[in-house]
């Protein structure tokens, strides 16, 4: 059994990552689909409301509230898998779950790339850096994500992926990673 966890600031390259596993026949959770599930739960747009919710899951449920949902969707997937991904992870308090949980087999992936870089990408997926169209800018965004405590996460990663070179390459590292493990090149 080998549980990675990916965690990362905005278009850093967390979603490439878990396409790659996909790719690789390596189930992905994402903990973003629990906050969308909970979002269209409360009648809310996920396009806007998502961090919102995020917020308020954490705070009504405590820190934890996300990791913990997951926890089943993960264990259902290991029962026919021998590794799985998740995807997302927000704050060392996440990372407690995962690797109480799941001890010697989590892994934790700390995906990473400089600012102007992930607003390009993100720019070129169609979801404006800068926001002018009302959603949320980058800069908030990477806000939000530091104040769930996502550096304490970053900080405590097993293996550090630095994606700023080609997309392939970095696809190529992720495979040697679900292949592997944290004992890949570094």
């Amino acid at each position: 059994m080998h549980v990675i966890g990916t965690v990362g600031l905005p278009g850093s390259g967390k979603g490439e990552a878990a396409t790659v596993a996909r790719q690789e026949g390596i189930p992905v959770v994402t903990m973003g689909d629990v906050v969308r599930q909970e979002t269209a739960d409360r009648g809310l747009d996920p396009t806007k409301d998502h961090g919102t919710v995020a917020q308020a899951l954490r705070e009504e449920n405590g820190p934890a509230a996300i990791a913990e949902r997951s926890l089943p969707m993960i264990e259902d997937r290991l029962v026919d898998h021998d590794a799985v991904v998740i995807d997302g992870i927000r704050s060392g308090v996440e990372v407690d779950v995962f690797e109480e949980r799941f001890d010697d087999a989590f892994t934790l992936v700390s995906i990473e790339a400089p600012f102007e870089l992930r607003a390009e990408r993100i720019d070129a997926r169609g979801r404006d850096a800068g926001a002018d169209d009302g959603g949320e800018s980058l800069e908030r965004r990477d806000e939000r994500e530091r104040g769930f405590g996502m550096d304490d996460a970053m900080d405590r990663a097993d293996v550090v992926v630095e994606n700023t070179d080609s997309l392939e390459s970095f696809h190529d590292r992720i495979r040697e990673l679900i292949h592997e493990g944290p004992r890949a090149r570094p």
